[in-house]
């Protein structure tokens, strides 16, 4: 794994993440109570023993930068490293990245000055646990150019990904980004019983697509040869991979295990509260490889006679009396008031905490607590962090609203969320 370079990709503007994503870039978005999305791909290498990582990141990057250059720091002799690169105009290229391909197109001459053996080019938005020492395995004793990692995904789930074609042997003879119909979608079924016999996936649960999950693995040269092709390619999975096939050696490596893309409002919210459950699907802390993020030094959480059902509490966390939360994500330094009532809902925290002096400040001025007030009710929403929710708040969507979008909040299909910063004061419905 020493001669193995990885680079993040941050991905574009994150619109459907909005408003997460209005003061912070995609990987930046904070997760699970205490993380940020961004650990899990670099605690995947770190965990692999790859340990010179490259971020790629073009929009709004100042919090995502703060909390790698606070959180991931080296031994000095061991060459390790995690960097951000921000795209900035430079004499051969002044535009935004174009797509994947283009955005390590502009940053090449960082592998060039490496001098690797194998680039790992992985997705900053994506939850699994992944020791990529399989994955190079794969890479190697194929003999392949260029290793994509597979998940096997049910006929409903295709047309969101990019879907491959594999021969006995696991060598990819097909690409086809994301087909919708039943009829695009037949010629890439993939027998079970191969799936079975040459990759351990359990057969019979209707997933016979084989997605791509983002997760590449180039030989040094053949990443620049598909770089310089002409004509130049944008993006990997919808210009360079379709193409390559036939010229060079594409093999896929079959991960089965859990995998989540937590790119839009819907998929984040989910993604959340199902790491609240009896038996989630993903462990933040696990043998196999514990999810790093930054250090605080904060207390323990405070919970003071409620009933917290299904929950995961952050740290310096304060619930008063008499709440009854369910299925929560409870994030670094919230305060709950007494007799709340919050259901299905993550809870992104504060940046610190308010002393005495300060509420009694804000409420001379009306400006209601950090956290949520007394008696409010916040059910199938997200709170960004250093929200202020006033006292008996409703925040339930009645109406049942798809899309909408007011003065201090954003729905998006369904889901309510509060901005970061916002204010609610005391009394309203949303």
């Amino acid at each position: 794994m020493r001669d193995v370079l990885s680079l993040i990709l941050g991905g574009g503007r994150g619109t459907r993440l909005y408003p997460l994503t209005m003061l912070r870039s995609k990987p930046a978005v904070p997760i699970a109570g205490k993380y940020r999305i961004i650990d899990i791909p670099i605690s995947n290498c770190i965990n692999s023993g790859v340990n010179r990582v490259y971020v790629l990141t073009q929009f709004l990057s100042v919090s995502l930068h703060r909390h790698i250059a606070n959180t991931y720091k080296f031994d000095p002799f061991s060459r390790g490293f995690v960097e951000i690169l921000a795209a900035q105009q430079t004499m051969a290229a002044s535009d935004w990245y174009q797509g994947t391909a283009d955005a390590v197109r502009q940053n090449i001459r960082y592998v060039h000055e490496d001098g690797c053996r194998d680039v790992l080019v992985l997705s900053g938005d994506q939850i699994y646990r992944m020791d990529f020492r399989h994955l190079l395995r794969t890479h190697r004793q194929s003999g392949a150019d260029v290793t994509i990692a597979v998940l096997p995904v049910k006929a409903e789930q295709a047309s969101s990904f990019g879907i491959v074609r594999l021969d006995d042997g696991g060598r990819i003879t097909g690409f086809v980004e994301k087909p919708k119909t039943a009829a695009e979608q037949a010629p890439w079924k993939t027998s079970p019983e191969l799936l079975e016999r040459q990759h351990s996936v359990r057969a019979g649960d209707g997933r016979v697509f084989l997605a791509s999950m983002g997760i590449y693995l180039f030989k040094r040269d053949t990443l620049f040869h598909l770089l310089n092709a002409p004509p130049l390619a944008a993006d990997f999975g919808k210009e360079i991979f379709p193409r390559s096939i036939r010229e060079q050696h594409v093999q896929a490596h079959v991960f089965d295990g859990y995998w989540e893309d937590v790119g839009t409002v819907k998929s984040y919210h989910e993604a959340n509260l199902a790491l609240a459950d009896d038996n989630p699907p993903f462990e933040f802390h696990a043998p196999e490889g514990v999810i790093y993020t930054r250090m605080r030094y904060l207390p323990a959480s405070r919970v003071v006679n409620s009933r917290v059902k299904n929950c995961l509490l952050g740290d310096g966390c304060l619930v008063q009396a008499d709440c009854q939360i369910e299925r929560c994500i409870v994030g670094v330094r919230t305060r709950i008031g007494r007799a709340a009532a919050i259901r299905d809902t993550v809870i992104i925290g504060a940046d610190h905490f308010e002393t005495d002096g300060q509420r009694q400040e804000n409420r001379h001025r009306g400006v209601p607590d950090l956290g949520i007030g007394e008696a409010s009710v916040i059910e199938n929403a997200i709170l960004d962090k250093d929200c202020r929710i006033g006292a008996n708040v409703r925040i339930v969507n009645q109406e049942k609203v798809r899309d909408a979008e007011g003065k201090n909040y954003v729905i998006r299909d369904g889901i309510v969320v509060i901005p970061k910063g916002a204010v609610v004061l005391d009394g309203t419905v949303i």
